[in-house]
């Protein structure tokens, strides 16, 4: 109120919009109606010249999914050894790019770290002129047909790119880095789960177990940080099936982030004959391996890397005559969306005796 009458502006109505800048500001509807106009009659133009295309083009703004769209993603035999789950999220996007044309992305300069380059489908820039310098293409050439965006090194602004392309629509975008350098990158990522925005940020080198580079890039916090977060899906797959069942969750979660979590080390691909299928990914948590008799005195859960850590606990402490259940838990997010019959069924309430196990 002393504000208004300093400036001598009128206390009544609260919000006051003067006539003339109502004038100026209703100008810009004839405007906007001749544009919408234009754009609808080009539009039309190019669905009777490219019928084919335009269909395309006009499910990819509505959100839809092609038929078949996750038909080549790879099933990962048992293997011991394994492979690191930025790995394996390498080979399933690769297995999910010729048929998903949305998908759309890069890296924050860390394409041979983080494997997100979708090989051979180009990278984004416009043409070269003739002569130009065209290094840094690492697939098929710089056009505007490129699927692959180099941001380089800019976490925030892949962020606010990703946003960018999720609310055109269109596209299903992606960016990546390591899950330390999300702390650049975290207000484009809150944004994205405060509009409801879908976008994937694939993060690896998701533990201190990330090799030679040492505090500056250990994630400590970070898993903690972004879960606070509301209204966003973080997963942190165990194996190369749970990572592609991850993918499927994150293909399909079309009203808020997901993040995937993932090792820089390899992780052994779990013998899912011995233990319950990757599907249970889906739900958040999961049983992995139980007592003999479903009744088990102890409860390990974990995720991720520490998941095969579990288990070889499990086992010792089978062998001592304690009975074990190990549960899986990628997301607690998905998890905490079950119903209560499932969550109590996973961590039935009378058996209090549970460790968790996550490697900071």
């Amino acid at each position: 109120k002393k504000t208004k009458q300093t400036l001598g502006w009128p206390l009544k109505p609260d919000f006051l919009v003067p006539a003339a800048a109502l004038a100026h500001f209703r100008e810009a509807l004839p405007r906007g109606a001749a544009a919408e106009t234009a754009w609808q009659e080009r539009l039309d133009g190019y669905a009777k010249a490219f019928p084919g295309l335009a269909q395309e083009l006009l499910g990819r703004l509505r959100g839809e999914l092609p038929a078949d769209w996750d038909a080549d993603i790879p099933v990962f035999p048992a293997d011991g050894k394994g492979i690191a789950t930025r790995v394996a999220s390498g080979k399933v996007m690769n297995a999910l790019a010729p048929k998903l044309a949305a998908l759309f992305g890069g890296s924050a300069d860390l394409d041979s770290s983080t494997h997100t380059n979708l090989k051979g489908l180009g990278d984004f820039n416009p043409s070269p002129a003739v002569g130009q310098d065209t290094q840094g293409s690492d697939s098929a050439g710089w056009s505007r047909a490129g699927r692959n965006l180099h941001f380089g090194v800019r976490e925030h602004a892949m962020g606010a790119v990703a946003n960018g392309l999720a609310v055109h629509g269109g596209f299903l975008p992606y960016g990546s880095t390591f899950l330390i350098f999300s702390d650049y990158q975290r207000p484009a990522i809150r944004l994205a789960a405060l509009m409801g925005l879908h976008v994937v940020h694939v993060f690896t080198h998701d533990s201190i177990a990330l090799g030679e580079d040492g505090p500056t890039h250990q994630p400590v916090e970070q898993l903690a940080s972004l879960r606070a977060i509301p209204n966003l899906t973080l997963i942190r797959p165990a194996d190369a099936n749970e990572m592609a069942v991850a993918w499927k969750v994150a293909v399909t979660s079309k009203r808020h982030p997901v993040l995937l979590a993932l090792t820089r080390q390899d992780l052994p691909t779990l013998d899912r004959v011995r233990y319950a299928s990757a599907e249970g990914l889906r739900r958040g948590a999961y049983v992995l391996s139980d007592a003999k008799d479903g009744k088990p005195q102890l409860i390990l859960i974990a995720s991720g890397s520490e998941v095969n850590l579990i288990l070889a606990a499990a086992d010792r402490l089978q062998g001592e005559g304690i009975p074990v259940r190990c549960v899986s838990m990628p997301s607690w997010e998905l998890f905490e969306n079950q119903p209560q019959s499932y969550r109590d069924s996973v961590l039935p309430p009378d058996i209090s005796a549970r460790l968790a196990v996550e490697l900071g």
